[in-house]
């Protein structure tokens, strides 16, 4: 019962920040028309929106490193191109769709299960997966955050004026997982489950994987927005605070949540209707793209799949 109250909880405050942020993106807006908004996206250069596809070809092979290192993890051993297949589709299904665990795990079961490991074994994968995309925000984040504090925009009405404190938080908590990784060598009992901490070595490249991904994510988008007066690094650290924000919303795709943060921070450097228009690009190639080949691979999985069982 507190579980069915807690799930629909969440779900409505996810809607309820998409409400708010499709009203938040349409009063930035409202000086605009949607033909401003095509005329942005159609302006993008063909070499631009080129990077931006070969940028988010290399993040989505970066991604299949949470899964290889997850079965290192466990100590079990599942050939590559198994991983890599299920990986991708269970990305991009997760990144477009949201709700990670009832898309990206789901698929997840439904591969490897047919491959021959345990449920608690894909229950762990997947859980280590999800705790290194998470490490990774935190690292990079934490970094830039500290570093170059972002000021807050004041419609976001959160207690802090720049992202520092969080990049402090995010930092020691960082901290706080490598040090377990070295010190804690028995397993926690964490609500009733055993959570063990994977080898120094294991951690470090959790945090190298997770890193990349999320820098290859935010090159993705800054490869399609306009020329304007910001440094990549600035860029990161504004496109973490806006992700941050989206995924915590539960909103499928951070949707407006994601775009609203983007908006109030650089309309003040170009129009609202050229950003618009450089995330649709955005969305386009790096959800979209990756989801509709996701979905090919998975219908041609699931037809081999059921003639294969038919000739049994």
């Amino acid at each position: 019962m507190f579980q069915k109250l807690r799930l629909n909880f969440s779900t409505l405050f996810g809607l309820l920040l998409l409400v708010l942020s499709l009203w938040a993106i349409a009063n930035e807006l409202r000086e605009y028309n949607y033909r401003d908004i095509l005329n942005s996206l159609a302006a993008i250069p063909k070499s631009r929106l080129s990077w931006a596809i070969w940028l988010t070809v290399l993040g989505y092979l970066v991604m299949i490193g949470y899964d290889i290192l997850g079965f290192s993890y466990i100590n079990r051993s599942l050939s590559w191109n198994k991983i890599a297949l299920t990986n991708f589709i269970s990305s991009a299904f997760s990144n477009t769709i949201g709700f990670a665990l009832l898309t990206g795990s789901a698929i997840r079961y439904r591969f490897y299960a047919n491959w021959g490991v345990s449920a608690v074994a894909i229950a762990q994968v997947i859980a280590f997966a999800n705790f290194t995309f998470w490490l990774g925000m935190f690292a990079v984040a934490g970094f830039l955050f500290l570093i170059n504090p972002l000021k807050i925009p004041t419609q976001l009405h959160l207690p802090f004026a720049t992202v520092r404190p969080i990049g402090v938080i995010f930092l020691l908590l960082v901290a706080a997982y490598l040090l377990g990784s070295i010190f804690i060598k028995q397993p926690l009992i964490i609500r009733g489950q055993e959570f063990r901490f994977p080898t120094f070595k294991i951690s470090l490249a959790q945090i190298a994987i997770s890193s990349l991904d999320w820098i290859l994510a935010a090159a993705v988008l800054y490869a399609v927005l306009p020329k304007i007066s910001l440094s990549y690094p600035d860029f990161l650290g504004i496109y973490l605070l806006a992700m941050f924000a989206g995924v915590v919303s539960n909103v499928p795709g951070g949707l407006g949540v994601f775009e609203t943060i983007i908006l109030l921070i650089l309309s003040s450097k170009v129009s609202a209707a050229a950003i618009l228009g450089s995330m649709l690009a955005y969305r386009g190639v790096y959800y979209f793209l990756p989801l509709l080949v996701a979905s090919s691979l998975l219908g041609l999985y699931e037809m081999r799949f059921r003639a294969g069982n038919l000739q049994k």
